[in-house]
């Protein structure tokens, strides 16, 4: 079943779903860290929970949207309310799910976002697999997702609305945040052990050798897949990343 929700705590209202069996018997929860842009319905975290309640009993996914994301209120992007959205939400999963096992999985925006929660409160999970996960996100914003005119539009103090699925609005605050929160000059070697990386090589968006790079200097397990572009948009490659997935956090 699919129970819609939202967490209000903060001033923040964050619009969540739970997926599971039974959401009164749950001995795990796997949180999805959505890509920027996406929403708590995204079909990537769509087709995992299927696959996990498929093969697995006592098992939730748990999808939100990030802040300026899906049907949030929240006007321009802060890297801080990022961090506030986050926390919350592990307070809520702990509160409603003592003793469950809990498991992060996450992609692209995502995946930055919880490896900076990560290197700046510690591991809350007991295992995270990431994405693409975009551990140079300035690179990506100015090199990838942004334009020439949009670059110059927040060199003039302004604000502009970039992205995919959904366009966002971010400005110079936001993305200077992103500049000094440069998570791949951070140590992750004492969590290498609780960390997986599964990257396409034909990504367009996230370098591919850059979060090579970043696994190889920390230690961190590192799957490639040939011939995979940045959304894993092969049903087949897809299932591949969700087998290999599964198979760290334990699972079928």
């Amino acid at each position: 079943m699919e129970k819609y929700f939202n967490i209000n705590e903060s001033g923040a209202s964050i619009h969540c779903k739970l997926c599971a069996k039974d959401v009164n018997d749950v001995q795990t929860v796997v949180l999805y860290g959505n890509g920027f842009g996406s929403d708590r319905d995204n079909r990537s975290a769509a087709r995992f929970a299927k696959h996990v309640l498929e093969k697995n009993r006592g098992v939730a996914v748990m999808t939100f949207n990030w802040p300026c994301h899906g049907n949030d209120v929240r006007k321009t992007l802060r890297l801080s309310d990022c961090d506030l959205y986050l926390s919350a939400i592990l307070s809520w999963i702990g509160a409603r799910y003592p003793g469950a096992a809990l498991f992060g999985y996450a992609a692209s925006f995502g995946g930055y976002l919880f490896l900076k929660y990560v290197s700046e409160h510690g591991d809350p999970f007991k295992k995270v697999a990431l994405r693409c996960p975009a551990v140079v996100l300035y690179d990506v914003f100015t090199r990838s997702i942004m334009t020439e005119t949009e670059l110059a539009r927040i060199g003039k103090g302004k604000p502009v609305s970039v992205g995919f699925d959904r366009k966002v609005a971010i400005d110079r605050t936001f993305l200077d945040s992103v500049k000094e929160a440069d998570i791949s000059q951070r140590d992750f070697l004492p969590y290498a052990d609780e960390l997986f990386i599964v990257h396409g090589t034909e990504d367009e968006i996230v370098p591919f050798d850059a979060v090579k790079a970043f696994a190889e200097n920390n230690v961190i397990e590192f799957t490639p897949v040939e011939h995979t572009d940045h959304r894993f948009q092969s049903p087949e490659k897809m299932d591949r990343a969700i087998a290999e997935i599964c198979a760290f956090f334990g699972l079928k």
